[in-house]
């Protein structure tokens, strides 16, 4: 495993729409643990593959408090609601951003280690908010694309400190 250096906006892998993986071999469950070690490392809830420069459609997500999932050719299947979230980007460090996600989100993609199809559903929780985020990263979308305009970014080092 190793921890692999994440791309930042701007890199034009994370622009592409990325391919469809053909087959399931040694090569993607590799591509599976550095995510995953990369992910843990940076730290983050979600990764895409384009984000460590690989143009394949695989993403792995873990929100604490569900099972952690990696999943071949996800896509979003169906979604409804809006809602307003406060997200921020290992790709887009430093920074965070008002968007609209779903409030419902089923996605489906291939369980890299039964090769079987899997259905996802999530509603207005973290993991329905990471689905659609990993996945618009296989299609070349970044959550700062949904901002109204560029002055709607905010800086963290501008943030309001919040004590807990």
């Amino acid at each position: 495993m190793a921890i692999i250096p994440i791309r930042r906006a701007g890199d034009p892998v994370l622009r592409e729409k990325a391919r469809r993986v053909r087959t399931i071999d040694k090569s993607i469950h590799k591509l599976i643990e550095d995510m995953w070690e990369t992910m843990y490392d940076a730290p983050g809830v979600g990764l895409a593959a384009p984000q460590i420069g690989v143009s394949l459609r695989v993403v792995v997500i873990d929100v604490g408090d569900k099972e952690p999932i990696a999943l071949i050719n996800p896509e979003i299947v169906k979604r409804s609601g809006e809602r307003r979230v406060d997200e921020g980007c290992l790709s887009v460090p430093g920074y965070r951003g008002e968007i609209t996600r779903s409030v419902k989100v089923v996605a489906q993609g291939i369980d890299p280690y039964t090769g079987k199809e899997v259905r996802i559903k999530s509603e207005d929780d973290l993991m329905a908010e990471a689905l659609e985020h990993e996945i618009d990263h296989v299609n070349g979308i970044l959550y700062i694309d949904y901002l109204a305009s560029p002055d709607a970014l905010i800086s963290l080092s501008d943030a309001p400190e919040v004590r807990s």
